[in-house]
Formats: structure tokens, C-alpha cells, sequence
């Protein structure tokens, strides 16, 4: 048997008027997935329990089969196992991220989609002016990176905000509080300018795209203790992601993280790529392969609605390719499909409600006769938790 989850990071949303009242996921053309989800088992699943910030972090966990009441640790120490972070246990991981600020409004969480390559060289001079025995920095993909607080177990109980969470918003309400704030508050501050004259920035500006005004600091964590995945499973399991953080919940579960070309987590991502990396990881003798696609998110907290329905379209190419390699392998398989959370237009931001989920069984295919869609997946099976999707896929009751 073959195990495939195929998920649209934040693909959920609310009906908006500029689609005559549809969600993305009900305007988007997606036959394949709805032919899936009318043969199988569709219906709602609450992803993050209620004592959570809704988030990719605890979501992608809990799918994943690691419910957060027990694995949970942190956002930014996943991301700090996929960068390669040695933590020790006193040691606290924040998300560092490139941001662009004017006039002390959060105007993009992801400093125009900054290049990896660009990001690098910006970071290594964050370090050389910020870093220092205490504070390390380590650069990640894209805008997203770690800061290391090194042997300050109480920086854990700071209170950061998620830039994605006040864009459009003055940020001087949303500076870090609590255990050493003004050192963090400092180091956003201070980031300001080193960074106004960078090369980097400079070369930006000249070609129209948004500098990287300011570092932010946010998902402040302490080192993770995941189970592998094959001894609470049984099964060789593998994620294919552009982003740290699934990468670090798979190097945690010890499971396959393969890096992938082309990869962004954006719309211009290699899906092309990605799907490869999926059928070259069911051949190389995983049972379980989980396809994380970023893009429908990072168009959901930039408010681009069509630009959130070509990324479910991409999800949906993932599944069709994915279902005729599947078909042909004449193997018995089961596909999972579902966001992780919902990342609403009309907020830019993360939402708790229940999301869509489908699952097809080869075998025993379930016949909901629904469509993957908020609406009528409510008429569906409802799961309480996140982790009961494994469960599913498996068939296992308790």
C-alpha cells in the first residue's frame, strides 16, 4: 500500500464577493480533485486544538500524526533542524524573518519575496553587527531564517508576533514584550540601519522590487523530541517541502526530506520538480509521502485572490500526475488531500475553522459524493482532530 497526502498550505478560506460569494476553492478549476473527493471520503477536520495559535507549524504536526499537545515545542526549532542548528536544551530558536517596513508599518512579511541568495549575503551582515556569543544567526530559504538566543531558556516565554499577522499595521504596538525584550526590540531596531544602505537593498530598490528594511522576530521555541515516524506508524515515510519547517518535522520524525530544485514556496515554485521528487520517493521504498505546497498561504496573506486560485490549481496538477503515476504502479494506494489550515483573504492571516479534507482509497473507495469544497465538505465526516487523518488513511480506530 501506498500513502500519499497531497496538501495546499492555508488553501481554505471564506467566500469573497469579487467571486460572486465562492471561496478560491469553489472558483478554482480543480476536476481532479473533485472527482477524487465525490469517490472517497470527504468532510471537515479541526487541525489545531483549541489551546493553539492557529499556524503551518502545529497544523502540519498534528496532519502529520504528532498531536501538538505532546510534540509541540516551537515553530522556529523545526525550522532550526532543517537549517542544520545543533541546539542544546537551554538554547531558544526564533524565526527571523526579512521584512519591509515603512514609516513604521509592516508592509510586507517577506521583504518582496526576497532571493535566497540576496538573503544570504543580508544576514551574514546581521550577524557580523548583531551576532555575538549569546546571539547567533543562521540564514534559512527565501525571507525566512533563525536567530539562535543561546543558553536562554527564559526567552521562551517572550511574546513575538507574526509579521504576516499586522500587515498594514504600525508595528510599535506588536514589539516584543515580556524576558528580554528590549534586547530584541534593539536588534529590529538596530537592523534598520545596517540594512538601508546594503548592497542588496540598493540593487532592489533599483529594480523596483521591496528592500529588506528590517529584521522581525517571531515562533520563539525550545529544541524539539519528536518519535520517528516509522516506530508510531510503522511506515518509511518522506515530505517533500521548499520550506525549513516541514523539512525540520521530517529530519525530527526521521523521515526522507529531499531537497528539490527549483523549490520556492511560492507561485513560481517547480511543481514539475516536486511531483518528481514524490514518485522517486515512492520508488526509492517510501511508504508514505507527503507533498507540502506553500503557495496557496503566501497568496492568502498577501490578499492576491487569484493569484491563491492558480495556486489550487497547482494542487490540483499535483494530484492528477500523482493519481495516473499511482494508477499505473498497479499497487493498492490511499490519497489524502487538505489544507493545513485556512489562510483567509479577507484577513491575511491564519484562521481555526475546520478544514475541507478528502481521503480516496483504492480498495475501498468511500463514495461521500461531495466536492472539495468549505461548503459542502460540512456535510461530511468530521474529524476532531488532526492527527485522526493518519488514522484513517490506515484504517485504525483507537
Amino acid at each position: 500500500m501506498k500513502y500519499l497526502v497531497v496538501l495546499g498550505d492555508g488553501m481554505a478560506d471564506r467566500p469573497l464577493a469579487v467571486l460572486n460569494n465562492k471561496t478560491p476553492l469553489e472558483a478554482a478549476d480543480i476536476p481532479d480533485i473533485n472527482r477524487l473527493a465525490v469517490l472517497g471520503q470527504t468532510g471537515l477536520i479541526k487541525t489545531v486544538p483549541d489551546q493553539f495559535k492557529p499556524g503551518s507549524d502545529v497544523a502540519n504536526l498534528s496532519v502529520i500524526g504528532y498531536p501538538p499537545q505532546i510534540y509541540y515545542s516551537g515553530r522556529s526549532p523545526l525550522e532550526a533542524l532543517s537549517i542544520g542548528v545543533d541546539m542544546r536544551p537551554d538554547d531558544v530558536a526564533i524565526r527571523c524573518n526579512l521584512v519591509t517596513i515603512e514609516s513604521d508599518v509592516m508592509v510586507d512579511y517577506s521583504a518582496g519575496e526576497i532571493t535566497s541568495s540576496e538573503a544570504k549575503e543580508i544576514i551574514a551582515t546581521i550577524s557580523k553587527e548583531l551576532g555575538s556569543e549569546k546571539f547567533k544567526f543562521y540564514p534559512g530559504v527565501s525571507y525566512r531564517h533563525c536567530l539562535i538566543a543561546v543558553n536562554a531558556k527564559e526567552a521562551n516565554n517572550i511574546i513575538l508576533t507574526p509579521p504576516h499577522d499586522i500587515t498594514g499595521k504600525p508595528i510599535c504596538e506588536y514589539m516584543p514584550k515580556g524576558y528580554m525584550a528590549d534586547e530584541f526590540s534593539q536588534m529590529i531596531k538596530k537592523s534598520k540601519h545596517i540594512l538601508e544602505n546594503h548592497p542588496i537593498n540598493l540593487k532592489r530598490i533599483k529594480e523596483g522590487k521591496r528592500p529588506a528594511t528590517n529584521v522581525w522576530l517571531w515562533g520563539a521555541g525550545l529544541k524539539p523530541n519528536l518519535k520517528s515516524f516509522k516506530e508510531l506508524y510503522g511506515l518509511n515515510g518522506t515530505i517533500i517541502s521548499a520550506v525549513d519547517l516541514l523539512k525540520g518535522i521530517a529530519l525530527g520524525a526521521k523521515m526522507q526530506a529531499p531537497e528539490v530544485m527549483g523549490a520556492t514556496g511560492t507561485l513560481n515554485t517547480n511543481l514539475d520538480n516536486k511531483i518528481k521528487a514524490v514518485i522517486n520517493a515512492f520508488e526509492s521504498g517510501s511508504d508514505y509521502v507527503y507533498l507540502h505546497i506553500e503557495a496557496p498561504d503566501e497568496c492568502g496573506h498577501q490578499g492576491d485572490v487569484f493569484g491563491k486560485i492558480k495556486a489550487i490549481e497547482m494542487v490540483n496538477k499535483a494530484v492528477k500526475i500523482l493519481t495516473e503515476y499511482l494508477i499505473k504502479t498497479n499497487c493498492p494506494y490511499t490519497i489524502a488531500i487538505l489544507s493545513d489550515h485556512a489562510t483567509p483573504i479577507e484577513t491575511k492571516t491564519h484562521s481555526r475553522e475546520a478544514v475541507p479534507y478528502t481521503i480516496y482509497k483504492s480498495l475501498n473507495p468511500a463514495k461521500s459524493g461531495y466536492r472539495h469544497t468549505e461548503n459542502e465538505a460540512k456535510a461530511g465526516m468530521y474529524l476532531k482532530e488532526g492527527q485522526e487523518l493518519i488514522k484513517e488513511m490506515l484504517g485504525v480506530t483507537k
